[in-house]
This record gives structure tokens, sequence and C-alpha cells, in this order.
């Protein structure tokens, strides 16, 4: 079997699962190195970025099955001298890995938080490439013209178009909230703004730059995420609106 890895022309040997030390030993032997109890994620990821392929058996092992990479290195870092295994220049070369490292879990967990927002609004825009502004200038935008939709309704639909409305304002209320400023006053003033200058890209001034334009604070975020945002949060009013009653432990018990 080692003879059979070496006439497919392979320089290293990675294994999902483990080999006693004699097959190690022989495959030294061979100038073969070997890594094993890889995981199955890994394996599959190492495959991807080096064109490789996993085989099950050695008699399938063919000479273009095998994955190509310019460079295999063993890392040592921190006080513990962990060890990791680094793959470099290979095929693929869109297959990378990000390494974080913390203090403490939770530092690593909330960085891994972090990287996941940022890669999901790397997609959105992958998806769709159309932004709108951040800021609450969004919302604001569609509360004014929800607004002035529900002045052109004279039945009692009107109040779920101004209910609507008042519930996009929630969001810039909480923005000017959070950054120390009066919401209400600063609300009111963007609308204003807005109505009389015609701009949709006014929001709220949170990091104190002396302006509410955030087309110039360069503050976006991607227009399939505002969607989904605004869709499932109405979809949720919806199914509170359909609870028609509630059953508490003492109702059940009387």
């Amino acid at each position: 079997m080692v003879q059979q890895v070496k006439d497919a022309g392979a320089t290293l040997v990675i294994c999902q699962w483990g080999f006693d030390d004699e097959a190690n030993h022989l495959l030294l032997q061979k100038n073969l190195p070997a890594v094993r109890w890889v995981g199955g994620p890994e394996i599959e990821l190492i495959a991807i970025a080096t064109n490789g392929r996993i085989v099950p058996r050695f008699q399938e092992l063919t000479p273009d099955k095998l994955g190509k990479a310019g460079l295999v290195r063993e890392l040592q870092f921190g006080t513990t001298k962990d060890r990791m295994l680094v793959i470099e220049e290979c095929q693929n070369s869109r297959a990378v890995t990000i390494f974080l490292r913390g203090g403490n879990k939770m530092i690593i967990e909330e960085s891994k938080r972090s990287i996941h927002d940022a890669l999901c609004v790397i997609r959105n825009l992958v998806r769709d490439n159309r932004i709108v502004y951040g800021g609450g200038a969004a919302e604001i935008s569609c509360a004014l013209a929800v607004g002035q939709e529900a002045d052109k309704i004279s039945g009692l639909e009107q109040y779920a178009y101004r209910g609507f409305a008042d519930a996009l304002e929630s969001i810039p209320l909480a923005l000017a909230e959070n950054s120390g400023l009066n919401p209400i006053h600063t609300l009111t003033e963007i609308k204003v703004r807005q109505l009389k200058e015609n701009n949709p890209c006014l929001g709220i001034d949170c990091l104190g730059k002396q302006t509410n334009d955030m087309k110039v604070q360069h503050v976006i975020e991607t227009l399939l995420g505002k969607k989904q945002q605004i869709s499932l949060a109405t979809q949720l009013v919806k199914m509170i609106l359909k609870i028609d009653d509630i059953s508490s432990p003492e109702h059940i018990d009387d």
C-alpha cells in the first residue's frame, strides 16, 4: 500500500482516520510524511483548496486525484507551543482559512460572530449590489413615504399605515437614545430636513461627526439585508396578531 502511494506521485499523506506507528514508519522510509486524525470538514476543505480528491481505498489512488500545494509547514505559537499545519500556495486560491486567537473563549466567539456578520454582508452584496444608507436614514425615509400614503386613505386602514410608520421610526429613535442624544428632538429634526432638502441620506449622527449625511459618513447597509429585516419583523407582528387568547397555568387549573 505504501508503494502504491509512492507510485502515484504523492509527497504527503493526509488521513482522516488513524494508522499505527508501523505504517507511519514505513511511510517515512519512503520519504512520505503523513498527517493522521484529520477531521472530516478539514480534510474536505483541504481537498477543495488543493483540487484533490478524497479516496476511501489505496487501490483507487491515481495521479489525477492528487492535490497540489506549494508549501506545507508546521507552526508553533503561544506560550503552550500549540502546533498547526499550514498548507500554502494552493491551486484553488479562493479557499482560505481565517485563524483567530484571543485571551479567552468569549473573545474568540465574539470575533467569530463579527467575521460571520461581515461575510454575510459580502454575500448579500454579491447577490444584490444595491445599498441603502444607514444611521436610520432608510427607516425615516420609508416612514415618511408610508405616512404620505396613509394621508391618501380615508378608511380605517390608514391607522395600520401610521402604525407601521411609527414602528419604522423606533430604529432611529433607539440609535439616537443609545448615542446620548435627545431621541424625539433628533428624529423630528431629521424628518423635517429630509422633507425640506429632499435628501433621504440624512440619518442619526451617532459618531458626532457634525453631519447627518450618511453618504458623507460612508454608513451603508445592503438593500437585501434591510428588506429581510423589515420583512421578518412584519411577519413576527402578524404572528402575534393572530393570537386571540393566552392560557396561563392558573387558568388551566381553574
